[in-house]
Order: C-alpha cells, then sequence, then structure tokens
C-alpha cells in the first residue's frame, strides 16, 4: 500500500497483502503478464476495496477486494462492448471475459484493458466479435425419452427386495468359493 492509504481500524496489513494476491491472481488468470500494469490495476482495485471497508468494517479485505475487481471487470467489458449491464449482467461477464480471450488481448490489446476509453477501434471491433463468437450456435432438435438400460445392475437392485434371496445367493457363492479354492489345492 502506498503512504496515503491508511487500513481501516480491525483490519490487518496481511489481510490486505492476501486481498493483493487474490486480485493479482484473478488478473493473471486473465492473463494480464505485464507486472508493472498489473501493480498499477491491483493497487487501483485495491482502492476501490479499501474505500468500501470503511463503509463495512466487518467484511474481510479478500471478500472486498474479489468483489471489487469482478465487479471492475464486469463494468469494463460493459462499457467496451457497448451493453447495457442491467439487461445481462451475467452473460456479459462470462462472454466478455471470454471475449478478452478471443481478442487476444494478453497478446495485442494489454495496455488497454480496464482502462478508460476511447479505445483503439480495432480493439473495440474484436472484443464485439469475440462477443458473438462466444456465445452458443443454437440449433433446433428433436429430443424423444428412451428407456434406460442398466443391464446386470438392474437385476441385482432387485435382490434387495428380498433380503433372505440375497443372503442365499452370497453364502451359496462364498461356499462354490471354498469349493473351488478345495478342489485346487488338493
Amino acid at each position: 500500500m502506498t503512504d496515503d492509504m491508511v487500513l481501516p481500524p480491525g483490519h490487518t496489513a496481511e489481510a490486505w497483502n492476501d486481498a493483493y494476491r487474490k486480485v493479482a491472481a484473478y488478473l493473471g488468470a486473465l492473463r494480464v503478464r505485464n507486472k508493472f500494469l498489473l501493480g498499477q490495476l491491483v493497487l487501483r482495485i485495491l482502492r476501490r476495496a479499501l474505500d468500501r471497508a470503511y463503509a463495512e468494517p466487518d467484511r474481510l479485505p479478500t471478500e472486498l477486494a474479489t468483489e471489487e475487481v469482478v465487479r471492475y471487470v464486469n463494468d469494463w467489458c460493459h462499457h467496451v462492448l457497448g451493453e447495457d449491464p442491467a439487461d445481462t449482467p451475467f452473460r456479459v461477464s462470462t462472454r466478455g471475459r471470454l471475449s478478452l480471450l478471443l481478442a487476444d488481448m494478453p497478446g495485442k490489446w494489454q495496455e488497454f484493458f480496464l482502462r478508460d476509453g476511447p479505445w483503439p477501434e480495432d480493439f473495440v471491433r474484436a472484443m464485439k466479435d469475440g462477443y458473438l463468437r462466444a456465445g452458443p450456435d443454437f440449433q433446433v432438435s428433436q429430443m424423444e425419452p428412451r428407456e434406460i438400460h442398466l443391464g446386470a445392475l438392474h437385476a441385482l437392485t432387485g435382490l434387495s427386495r428380498r433380503p433372505y434371496l440375497k443372503m442365499f445367493i452370497i453364502w451359496g457363492m462364498f461356499a462354490l468359493f471354498l469349493v473351488v479354492v478345495f478342489r485346487l489345492t488338493h
């Protein structure tokens, strides 16, 4: 943390270090490899989490930081894709992350990740193309219920309804096993 970032009462530096690691790991999963950029983004997200920590002192720093990084990435994807977050919050968040990878954000566009616009037109087009490709191709299909064939398993489960028969069969197989072992050894 920096000098102007004072921890809320009851929060330890170690807890905020854990939050830092979680946010860095989350952004690393999105393939942010530039350490300088990663440090800036983590610090920006932790500042937002720290602001919330004063209003919500009973929450753990890792919880606040995780919620903030998810919210921050979702909001950014909504802005880049031009989608209304109220209409499709979960669809955009999942497909937005996938479109980041399909647009090769880690390779070509890392310096624009989580930055305010304007963004290059090629980047926005690549994100939107990736967003459209991330969705499923719907096909009409007919599904008819079919009988499930369980084979020998079905016959064995029927034995549970006849406990004496089941016991007789098991003891019979055990006796047969003993007879076979006796014959092979004598």
